[in-house]
């Protein structure tokens, strides 16, 4: 009888499971290393939970209303508006009144901007409105400190820049409140 020079058991192909662990280290490297991109949504910052604050009320002549309807149509102080285009400056008289206009704000601490929707009111059209009323802000901040709006936007001072913005914030707060849909 002839001698065997191989053994008789079956050759195990050693190339095809190092692949496969290899295959795996890469899938758990690229789940552990990639990020998962997520929608941020809008930039509020909203005001901490309390539980027992007294609701104070607003006088009528401090409250600035403007409604949006599921059409987009706006009604801005009880008057139908085209466009969000002029509200701006509207809003800029409303919070700097300082009482000399009696159908305008008492005083810029205690002038609110009232935004209300409807549930069909579009994100687009909220977000225009939100945005003049925003701006409208930013310009007289800009105008108390003699900046442009868009740095008043970015507000990255330090030293006493930064200690005079934050005293014109205190004294023209943004006072706008976004009741919910009906």
């Amino acid at each position: 009888m002839r001698k065997l020079t191989r053994p008789i058991a079956a050759d195990v192909n050693t190339s095809a499971a190092s692949m496969a662990d290899i295959a795996f280290f890469l899938l758990i490297f690229f789940m552990i290393t990639t990020t998962i991109v997520s929608d941020k949504g809008l930039d509020l910052v909203l005001p901490p939970y309390q539980i027992d604050k007294p609701i104070s009320n607003i006088n009528q002549r401090n409250l600035f209303t403007i409604l949006i309807n599921s059409e987009d149509q706006l009604l801005v102080e009880n008057k139908r508006r085209e466009n969000y285009y002029d509200l701006r400056e509207d809003l800029k008289a409303f919070i700097l009144n300082n009482g000399r206009d009696k159908s305008l704000s008492d005083n810029p601490t205690s002038a609110v901007i009232s935004i209300k929707t409807n549930r069909g009111t579009s994100q687009e059209m909220f977000l225009h409105v939100l945005d003049e009323a925003k701006a409208a802000y930013y310009e007289i901040y800009a105008d108390k400190l003699s900046v442009n709006p868009q740095e008043v936007r970015e507000a990255k001072w330090t030293g006493d820049k930064l200690k005079t913005y934050q005293k014109v914030r205190k004294l023209i707060p943004m006072n706008i409140s976004v009741a919910e849909p009906d």
